[in-house]
């Protein structure tokens, strides 16, 4: 299987899931969603795979079903933070990656970066989005690990979410995301094309987040795509 087709055998269980932001000013999201506190670190099992999940709140909601879907077949941690911005993965990615090997890394950054003032520092503009990305992935193709991108999954109601989070065009940090994954072989989950069709079934109403279902199947697919790279290629 092509590293970039990773999401076909995903898409062929028929899932859709959705995504999010967090926002600390999101007080409704956080009482909607477990997603609010990332899911407790973990003891490795000897013998499995190392795997490291990287993003924002999203990503939180589904490192918990994602760590049952493969339950004696890795070993997944992540950050015990929100990893928000690429500004901010440039910051902590060192404190991440602490000093253990990592088979599989699979990650993501957009919708903190897609953040348009008044949040300030929060917001990257395209270039510097696309610049702080390739400096990222830089680093970890640098560990050795094989690599995973998640797209960012949809903003709703055209991107103004009340009453001071507003989004930049997500798809055009997913173009400059994807550019920047093909031109370095990293292999690409498309949660945005799985979770689009669906986003009024799962996401919660005028936010980022979705529901506890919904993260359940954006596990599936982030669980799916993992285990593809850990079978001999």
């Amino acid at each position: 299987m092509h590293l970039r087709t990773l999401l076909s055998a995903a898409l062929a269980l028929g899932l859709a899931s959705t995504l999010s932001a967090a926002d600390a000013t999101a007080k409704p999201a956080a009482k909607a969603k477990s997603a609010a506190s990332p899911a407790p670190t973990i003891e490795d099992v000897a013998g499995l795979p190392r795997v490291l999940i990287i993003g924002d709140s999203i990503s939180m909601g589904y490192t918990a079903p994602t760590r049952a879907l493969l339950k004696d077949k890795a070993n997944v941690h992540r950050p015990p933070t929100n990893c928000g911005a690429t500004s901010v993965g440039l910051a902590g990615l060192t404190q991440w990656l602490g000093d253990k090997k990592w088979d599989v890394i699979h990650f993501n950054f957009g919708l903190h970066d897609a953040k348009l003032p008044p949040e300030g520092n929060r917001h990257s503009p395209p270039d510097v989005y696309e610049k702080n990305l390739r400096a990222l992935v830089a680093r970890l193709k640098a560990t050795g690990a094989k690599l995973i991108w998640a797209t960012t999954t949809p903003v709703p109601n055209g991107g103004v979410l009340a009453p001071n989070r507003r989004f930049g065009s997500v798809d055009d940090y997913n173009r400059i995301a994807r550019k920047v994954m093909e031109e370095n072989g990293v292999a690409i989950d498309d949660l945005n094309t799985a979770i689009a069709p669906r986003v009024k079934e799962f996401q919660l109403p005028n936010d980022v987040h979705f529901s506890a279902a919904g993260s359940d199947l954006l596990a599936k697919h982030v669980a799916a795509s993992i285990e593809s790279l850990l079978k001999p290629q």
